[in-house]
């Protein structure tokens, strides 16, 4: 079988050992003789163990930024773009989940410029979510009297917190989470008008038959 570069090599050994040790707890020693490559091999794609970490913050915050401004013009209605950016945000675990455990519990030792521009990307990422949100409020889909600030720290909440509990073996699937996540938010934030007319329904956890 045919051997992984050693900067992805680097990035897998980091991200099992960050998540287990903690940043401060690995060195870049420890993770060359991990991951079977020479400091030369680090240096070589990262200037520091700083830069490794931004990395691996922004391999998946970028990813997320992008699928969330692709949905974004995809979609015409508020409903859909809000339950589109949802659902890519909610699958993200899936792809990146050892990237976003790290991110939360490491990110503390982000400085400098490296911490400026992954807050810059959070912060865009969460001003697409409040536009989606209010613009739905100005078409009458989504109820005014509920604070679009609360909402989008709430569904940012609600999925973040999934880097503690989800398991890809577990027994719901990404896109069932995702459909939950979809319809928790419908629910609490459709106008009557909205839902009768079956806005978002193809969104909407499906009953059952008796």
């Amino acid at each position: 079988m045919k051997k992984k570069p050693v900067k992805e090599r680097i990035i897998e050994t980091a991200l099992v050992m960050f998540e287990k040790h903690g940043y401060h707890g690995v060195t870049v020693d420890q993770i060359v003789d991990e991951c079977g490559t020479s400091k030369g091999g680090f240096y070589h794609n990262f200037k520091s163990k700083d830069e490794l970490l931004y990395h691996i913050h922004d391999v998946f915050i970028s990813y997320l930024l992008n699928k969330a401004k692709e949905t974004y013009d995809k979609e015409s209605d508020p409903v859909s773009r809000l339950c589109a950016i949802i659902t890519s945000f909610t699958k993200i675990f899936d792809l990146y989940k050892p990237h976003i455990t790290v991110f939360y519990q490491e990110s503390t030792y982000l400085k400098g410029d490296f911490e400026q521009q992954i807050n810059e990307k959070r912060d865009e990422y969460r001003k697409l979510l409040f536009q989606a949100i209010r613009e739905g409020q100005s078409s009458g889909d989504f109820r005014p009297e509920v604070p679009a600030e609360i909402s989008t720290m709430a569904i940012m909440g609600m999925i973040n917190w999934m880097y503690k509990w989800f398991k890809k073996e577990g027994e719901l699937s990404i896109e069932t989470i995702a459909r939950i996540f979809n319809d928790m938010m419908l629910h609490s934030l459709l106008t009557e008008e909205a839902l009768k007319s079956g806005k978002g329904e193809q969104f909407l956890l499906k009953t059952e038959p008796a």
